[in-house]
């Protein structure tokens, strides 16, 4: 089974480049994981407070181990709000 985790965060005023220069280290990380088949944070290109977020996963625990043993930092004091959903699709 792979999961997809995509959607959108509404980051803090003028802190949206702040918010994707901390999400770097999670990003290297995942994408050096085996398990991992893509991951990207990337900033919108119409609206500034918006970053879009893909994640691509060949299993439900290898995304759970990434989440628990992923980089820590301050990082989410700066969403305000989020839309993002999970799916499973049977392959």
């Amino acid at each position: 089974m792979t999961i997809i985790v995509a959607g959108k965060l509404t980051i803090s005023s003028g802190a949206r480049d702040e918010f994707i220069e901390k999400s770097r280290d999670a990003t290297v990380q995942a994408r050096e994981n085996e398990a991992c088949e893509d991951f990207s944070v990337s900033p919108d290109p119409i609206d500034l407070n918006r970053v879009n977020v893909f994640e691509k996963w060949k299993s439900r625990s290898a995304l759970d181990e990434f989440r628990d043993k992923g980089p820590e930092n301050d990082i989410f004091s700066l969403v305000e709000s989020f839309d993002v959903n999970e799916y499973e699709i049977n392959t």
